[in-house]
């Protein structure tokens, strides 16, 4: 009898930690570390932490001169992306170098929030905890509250906005190498949307690729640019740098983006629709966004 009572105990024990798990709140980004000195520096010294530790850095880039980001990927986020539908956008991870004040935020993108928000088959815990040893760990920030795995995996900003599976159609080029030449082509251009490309990463031995990239904002488009948007809404003491840069996934020919209501509210999933610093002060964003990201790939933009 008292074994048995014992077995339920434990049983019990277990079932209630397992639904404190799935009930645990998640953060958009990870604070490594706060130091002084200068952005390049810090930037340099992270890279060959995270090269040294497995990391690919296959792109930077730095949209002011108050911040890098690092790109990086491993097997470990392409086996996920590959195994995951529309997974492309979770193959990589942003690592961010941000001068604020007198102080230089070194931080990144937390993977099990990505994972579940890009509805990913695995939750990236363990990159989670790989980037937690390298670089740092002082903690999740980003919304005040955080997040649940379900929250995440059902997100959408609010009523009639959309949801991750309702993308951007930017063009459709019917064959995927056809896509890619067309693609890198416009971007390598003085292309009218202002795209340019950052990284690219494809998926081994499937016809998908991502390629991050970034808008300068040319003045018909100006509310795409990265530096306009992150001005008005990038208001934090802790800065969410590692929302840039954007992504576009070429799939089978056809080439596609998440839509900034849902893009930018992933990464500010606390952000107030009204008021200074809000979702109204960048209301033309989504539009500009679209058409330039339809510009940067070669497609046309259609209201």
């Amino acid at each position: 009898m008292k074994l048995l009572k014992l077995l339920m105990l434990g049983a019990s024990l277990f079932y209630a930690a397992a639904g404190m798990a799935a009930d645990a709140k998640i953060k958009t980004y990870i604070l490594a570390e706060k130091t002084t000195g200068d952005v390049a520096t810090v930037a340099e010294a992270t890279k060959a932490k995270l090269t040294n530790a497995g990391f690919e850095v296959v792109g930077t880039y730095s949209p002011y001169s108050t911040a890098t980001i690092l790109i990086v990927t491993n097997d470990e986020l392409k086996a996920n992306a590959k195994n995951s539908e529309m997974g492309a956008y979770g193959a990589a991870q942003r690592i961010t170098i941000t001068k604020a004040g007198s102080e230089i935020q070194v931080a990144y993108t937390n993977p099990t929030y990505m994972a579940h928000i890009y509805r990913m088959k695995g939750d990236l815990k363990s990159v989670t905890e790989k980037l937690k040893t390298v670089l740092g760990d002082k903690g999740e920030y980003g919304p005040e509250e955080g997040l649940t795995a379900e929250e995440l995996r059902e997100y959408h900003y609010k009523f009639l906005m959309p949801y991750f599976d309702e993308p951007l159609n930017l063009a459709d080029y019917g064959n995927q190498q056809v896509a890619l030449t067309k693609v890198e082509e416009v971007l390598a251009s003085n292309n009218k949307g202002g795209v340019k490309k950052v990284y690219r990463i494809d998926m081994d031995g499937k016809e998908e690729t991502v390629i991050g990239v970034s808008m300068s904002g040319p003045e018909h488009l100006d509310c795409s640019g990265d530096k306009y948007i992150m001005s008005k809404i990038d208001f934090k003491a802790l800065k969410s740098t590692g929302h840039l840069p954007y992504e576009v996934v070429i799939s089978k020919g056809r080439v596609y983006a998440l839509p900034a209501e849902f893009r930018i509210a992933l990464s500010f999933p606390d952000l107030s629709m009204m008021g200074s610093n809000s979702f109204a002060s960048i209301m033309c964003a989504p539009t500009a966004i679209n058409e330039a990201l339809a510009l940067g790939v070669g497609g046309e933009y259609v209201e």
